[in-house]
């Protein structure tokens, strides 16, 4: 019997570690939607695949299917996270997460564009955190990027601005954890996908 995708999903990232190093495990995490990630070089994110610090460059594209929210009118907005549990290695997560990329009121793609199959979603705010590519120290080995797609709590959210996530030089992105800052700011956990770049 084949799982669903979202439950293969699910099982794919306990499989790899992303539960528990970067999901928790309690409550537990059931994906809502599918997340696309789209690099400029036209390389994807595909559940852990390796890409390399080319390849993932620049800033990716992300498409994801609209989710259905009962009881909710307002069209739903999201905040995407890219974190990096594995710094400076996997067996030494001393600076575990690196905070790599945070913008919020990311929204799904209008019925229109659906219709002539432009699923990119829309950015719709500049970046809390700007985008800072994958740059795994060298022998460092596999690093897991893991991108994380949050439902905001209302259309008008916003991060504070003297927020962590708006100090963005290197040594501020250390140490960060993205499932406290989900929690604090009522985000909810909707969609996962990563990948990997090897520290050579």
């Amino acid at each position: 019997m084949m799982l669903d995708p979202l439950n293969a999903v699910r099982e794919d990232l306990k499989e790899n570690g992303i539960i528990p190093d970067v999901i928790p495990v309690d409550p537990p995490f059931h994906p809502k939607a599918l997340l696309v990630v789209t690099f400029p070089t036209s390389q994807e994110a595909l559940l852990g695949n390796t890409l390399t610090k080319t390849d993932t460059a620049d800033e990716p594209t992300v498409a994801f299917t609209p989710m259905q929210v009962p009881d909710q009118t307002d069209e739903p907005t999201y905040t995407l996270v890219m974190t990096d549990p594995d710094a400076p290695s996997k067996e030494n997560p001393k600076f575990r997460e690196w905070r790599h990329w945070v913008v919020t009121g990311v929204k799904a793609p209008p019925t229109s564009a659906i219709e002539t199959d432009n699923l990119d979603a829309q950015l719709t705010k500049p970046a809390v955190t700007p985008y800072y590519p994958p740059t795994p120290p060298p022998g460092t080995g596999r690093h897991r990027y893991v991108l994380l797609l949050y439902q905001e709590p209302s259309a008008d959210f916003s991060i504070p601005a003297d927020a962590p996530e708006r100090m963005n030089e290197a040594a501020d992105r250390k140490n960060w954890n993205a499932a406290r800052f989900a929690d604090k700011h009522g985000l909810r956990l909707v969609g996962v996908n990563y990948f990997v770049v090897v520290g050579e």
